[in-house]
């Protein structure tokens, strides 16, 4: 007897979710993120940039090592394609809104401008920071995922914030594409 009430009770504890038949959703707020693996203009690899929708807007996360110590200008581009030596196959910087270049200039920014990074003199940049101008999600008006891509290049020289169309920062020294 005491083994038939044994198994009565096993058989009745594992099987309380056998016959439910109502499946509850669990509800979880899915973290959208993308990576960039960056290129210098001898399409070597110098690490990469990730971006990672939050709440106050994309998260980006630089990684990088082999760049020319001090300050370079960083933007968004149109394209998601980097062709080395020039990355010129990047396009225009990533502008939907149709404004000038650089956040002191009063017609601008660009969706796609960033603000300048500094590589130490070892040639590395490690840095973190927030933009709400452009967004991960699909189908968005400032989405970087668009028919065509999007990628992230790395100039020379610093951007000026102000200089209409590419802050003065000159030639295009390492490129990704944002995947």
């Amino acid at each position: 007897m005491r083994k038939v009430w044994i198994f009565s009770c096993v058989m009745l504890l594992s099987g309380c979710n056998y016959f439910q038949s109502e499946k509850i959703p669990v509800s979880t707020s899915e973290a959208q993120s993308a990576k960039a693996l960056m290129y210098n203009t001898k399409n070597e690899s110098i690490g990469e940039i990730t971006f990672k929708e939050t709440d106050e807007g994309v998260e980006l996360t630089t990684n990088l090592e082999n760049l020319k110590p001090g300050k370079h200008g960083i933007h968004l581009h149109e394209v998601g394609k980097c062709q080395a030596p020039t990355f010129e196959t990047a396009g225009a910087h990533f502008n939907p809104t149709k404004k000038q270049h650089g956040i002191d200039n009063p017609l601008g920014p660009h969706k796609g401008d960033l603000p300048n990074i500094e590589v130490d003199q070892a040639g590395k940049v490690q840095v973190s920071f927030v933009t709400a101008d452009f967004t991960l999600k699909k189908g968005q008006p400032t989405s970087i995922f668009d028919a065509d891509g999007t990628s992230i290049v790395i100039h020379e020289n610093i951007d000026d914030y102000k200089t209409d169309p590419s802050g003065n920062s000159g030639a295009r020294i390492a490129c990704g594409v944002i995947e």
